[in-house]
Parts: C-alpha cells; sequence; structure tokens
C-alpha cells in the first residue's frame, strides 16, 4: 500500500488483489435486502405508482 498527498489530502494506493478483498469484506458484514414475495412486491410497487400519481 502506498500513500500518496495531493493537495493536503491523503489517499492510498491498493493493488487490485487487496482492493477485491477489501469489497468483498465489506460485502459480507453487509445485511442483504428484504425479498418480498410476488404478492408483496406487486403490492408495494401499487403503493408506490399511486403516491407518485398523487405528488404530481
Amino acid at each position: 500500500m502506498n500513500e500518496l498527498v495531493i493537495e493536503n489530502k491523503k489517499y492510498f494506493l491498493v493493488s487490485e488483489k487487496d482492493y477485491r478483498a477489501l469489497q468483498k469484506k465489506a460485502m459480507l458484514k453487509t445485511k442483504p435486502e428484504r425479498m418480498f414475495t410476488i404478492q408483496e412486491a406487486r403490492a408495494y410497487s401499487k403503493k408506490l405508482i399511486r403516491k407518485w400519481a398523487s405528488e404530481k
């Protein structure tokens, strides 16, 4: 890892392999989004469409 200072701001350069490993580690820490059933998804999308339509 290399440190770079440009206009008093620090930047770090890492190899692509290390960057991918960091991304994977961060991805595993996040919670997966809630999955809807087909019926729930349809009801939710209709609710959003009605909401957006009323805003206009």
